[in-house]
Formats: C-alpha cells, sequence, structure tokens
C-alpha cells in the first residue's frame, strides 16, 4: 500500500534499498524478539549489510531508524528500551558449516548500541556478523511489508515462511522447533498444542495471509493423536498489485526502466541506477548516449557516462525560431509545467496520507485491547459497503480504500491527532 511506503527519498546509501539479505541462521535464532525488535534488527542489518565484515561497527541517524521501523521519531526512550533488549537477547543458531560439518554458535544480538548527538552507534560480534552477511542462504525480508505488521509472531512466520516461496512448503518442522521460531519456547502454556494452534499458529496465519505477499496455510503431522510437527503451504498473494507493496515494481512500470532494459542494461543494475541518480539523470544520460555515433558498447559507454556525467557539448546557437515554433515551445513547458504541479500535489498528497496513517497507527496501538476491539466495531459498524468492511477486515487501520472514513473517525475520536500534520 502505497500510503505506508518509507519514503526513500530521505534516504541514502543501503537505506535505499527496499529489502534486506537475512541468513537462515538469523531468522532462526531471532523468534524471541518482539515486534518491534524484530523490526529494528532488520533496519539496522539492512544498514550495516555492505560493511558487515569489513567494519567493526556502524550508525544511522536515530530519527531515521525510528522512520524505519514506524513509530514516533522523538521517543527516544522507546529506541532506547528496544536496543538494550537487542544487547541483552541471545542469537543461538545451529547449522552445517561449508565442509558439512555441525557449527553450533552464540552471541547477543547486538555487542553494544550507543546514542549521542542523534545518531545511533552499534556494532555486532565478529561471529554473529559473519552469519549474518553469508549470503548462500537468505530470505529477501521486504521492509514496507514488515511495516504493516502488528504482532511478532506474525512477522516471524512471514520471515521463516517467505524463503520457501519457490519451493512452495517450509517442509515439516517438529513442534519444537517452531516453537523457538515464534519464541515461545519454555513456556509451559504452550506445550499444549491447543493453546499453540488458538494463540499463535491461527493468529499469525491471519497476519501473514491479509498482510503479506504471501499466503500461507498450515498442514499438521500426527502420531497417533498427537500433533507432533507443522509445515506451511506457500503461494504468492493475488491481492499483492492491488497495495503496491514492492517499491521495485514502481520502478519497474517507469518509461526510463523500460529505455534501459531495450537497450540490455540489466534489472538489477537499472534499478539501482534510478535508485542512486533518479530517473531524470538517468533519463539525460540515455538521450547522450543516444545522439553519439559508433558506441559498439552502449551499455558500457551509458554506465561510464552516468558515472562522469557526460554532457553533450554546447552547440552554436540555433537561428532565432519562428513565433509558431515560439508558440509551441511555450505551450509544451506550459504543459510540462502543469504536469510537474499535478505530480508535485499527488506526492504531497501521498505523504500526508502516510503522515495521518503513521498517526492513526500510533494513537490505536497505545490504546488497550478492549478498547482496541471495540474501536473496530464502531468502524466497522459505519461502513456501508461490504467491499469496505472486507477491506477493513484485511487491513484494518491501514485500508487504503476507506482512508476518509478511518480519519474523520480517529479525528472525531482523538480531535489533537492529526494537528502539525500537513492537511
Amino acid at each position: 500500500m502505497a500510503e505506508l511506503d518509507i519514503p526513500r527519498d530521505r534516504l541514502s546509501g543501503p537505506l535505499r534499498r527496499g529489502s534486506v539479505k537475512k541468513n537462515v541462521a538469523a531468522i532462526h535464532i531471532s523468534g524471541k524478539l518482539t515486534l518491534l525488535q524484530r523490526k529494528l534488527s532488520n533496519v539496522l542489518l539492512l544498514n550495516a549489510y555492505d560493511e558487515l565484515v569489513t567494519r567493526a561497527s556502524h550508525s544511522i541517524d536515530a530519527r531515521t531508524l525510528c522512520l524505519m521501523v514506524g513509530y514516533n521519531s522523538n521517543d527516544m526512550d522507546t529506541l532506547r528500551e528496544a536496543l538494550r533488549s537487542l544487547v541483552e537477547t541471545v542469537a543461538e543458531w545451529d547449522m552445517l558449516d561449508d565442509r558439512g560439518r555441525q557449527e553450533w554458535g552464540v552471541s547477543s544480538m547486538l555487542a553494544h548500541a550507543r546514542l549521542r548527538g542523534g545518531v545511533c552507534d552499534y556494532a555486532y560480534s565478529p561471529a554473529l556478523a559473519e552469519k549474518l552477511h553469508d549470503p548462500k542462504v537468505f530470505a529477501l525480508i521486504n521492509l514496507n511489508i514488515q511495516k504493516r505488521f502488528t504482532s511478532g509472531h506474525g512477522l516471524a512466520l512471514y520471515e521463516n515462511c517467505y524463503r520457501f516461496t519457490r519451493t512452495g512448503s517450509t517442509g515439516w518442522w517438529p513442534l519444537e522447533i517452531f516453537r523457538r521460531l515464534m519464541g515461545v519456547d519454555g513456556s509451559s502454556y504452550y506445550e499444549s498444542f491447543k493453546h499453540l494452534n488458538a494463540k499463535i499458529i491461527k493468529p499469525a496465519v491471519a497476519e501473514v495471509n491479509r498482510t503479506s505477499n504471501i499466503v500461507v496455510t498450515p498442514e499438521f503431522e500426527k502420531r497417533g493423536r498427537s500433533i507432533t510437527g507443522i509445515r506451511f503451504l506457500i503461494r504468492e498473494n493475488p491481492q499483492l498489485a492491488m497495495f503496491d507493496i514492492d517499491d521495485d515494481e514502481g520502478v519497474r512500470s517507469s518509461q526510463v526502466y523500460r529505455q534501459l532494459v531495450d537497450r540490455g542494461v540489466g534489472d538489477r543494475l537499472a534499478r539501482q541506477w534510478i535508485a542512486e541518480h533518479g530517473a531524470e539523470y538517468v533519463a539525460e544520460k540515455l538521450a547522450y548516449v543516444a545522439g553519439r555515433r559508433g558506441v559498439t558498447a552502449p551499455v558500457r559507454y551509458l554506465s561510464a557516462a552516468i558515472a562522469g556525467d557526460y554532457k553533450a557539448p554546447e552547440a552554436e546557437a540555433p537561428a532565432a525560431p519562428s513565433p509558431a515554433a515560439q508558440a509551441a515551445a511555450r505551450e509544451r513547458a506550459e504543459a510540462g509545467a502543469a504536469e510537474r504541479r499535478r505530480a508535485e500535489a499527488r506526492e504531497a498528497e501521498k505523504a500526508a496520507r502516510a503522515a495521518r496513517f503513521r498517526a492513526v497507527e500510533a494513537v490505536a496501538g497505545r490504546r488497550n485491547p478492549t478498547q482496541r476491539d471495540a474501536d473496530r466495531r464502531l468502524f466497522l459498524g459505519r461502513l456501508d459497503g461490504e467491499l469496505e468492511r472486507e477491506d477493513f477486515r484485511r487491513f484494518g487501520w491501514s485500508s487504503a480504500l476507506n482512508a476518509r472514513a478511518i480519519f474523520a473517525f480517529w479525528e472525531e475520536l482523538v480531535p489533537e491527532i492529526f494537528e502539525g500534520l500537513p492537511a
């Protein structure tokens, strides 16, 4: 959903990517993290990934970190507590190494974290950094999708299932392994499959299916009357295209991207150039290369033009255009200016909607469970159409279809909720 997308224009470096490589070991050892800690660990990993094994420590602007995790950027107390919990959380992995030998290891999720001057400095232990950076087996965790999750168990299930999308199934997990992945191992309450199914499996499956780009279906393995194992069948979510969750798909639909691909530029490089330099700059270099004669390696030459900011030499002053040509040029300029104004207005409206959705999410999240249930029932009762009600059931307060109604409802309930936000 576009309204919840992370604003890429406010980010730089590795944070402009839409997803983070997450090693299988990292996914399996982070089950005990809360929702906020899990989101935070993914953003910190994204920020540090390129230099995980070459630098001892990493840094990120604290307010940017809050923005990407999806909570109030002024709430430094919450950020401090989440960082403290990551330092205190023990990470354990048990896997095969490159030679097929069993390898067990343990480390804190973060070796240290520090907030100073509006910047968050943090570090991983060398052993854990090596595991997190291992490119052999990883899942792609989409940060815009992760922002939509409201429970740690739902996000944990998504992370552990998404990497199996191509095979269509997770394979069988013994229940004790599944409890560890969900972070509920050691709880006598969840030793009962009845409780595990009602409180963990069913809610997590429901959230993954309504929130993410995959649909999961649990299957159970029995021994006699007892459930001993679980696996999840996985398929892509056909509703994903309606909400434009993946930023890359928006890039792929652009004219500049299509021109790059038509000229032989690979998908990844095309998206990288557009992300790093902007579509307008890349289009300018495409036009420059197209106007050069005798180019035998256009992709290589285009790469050099982008890196070196090649510009066409200034031509001799042309003859004065005719009045008709001048009028046509003015019309084109006016039309272009009008289109830019419309685009700026759309972007401003999109940013305002996103800010309001974040405000609603923050206020709704602070209410107790009884209040949250009452809020949802009251709002559902105000919706006339079944399409609107079904969209709200699936996406809750993030429902784009009900945006105006949601904003009006919360402004009535909490009059100051949108104070200071753009209209």
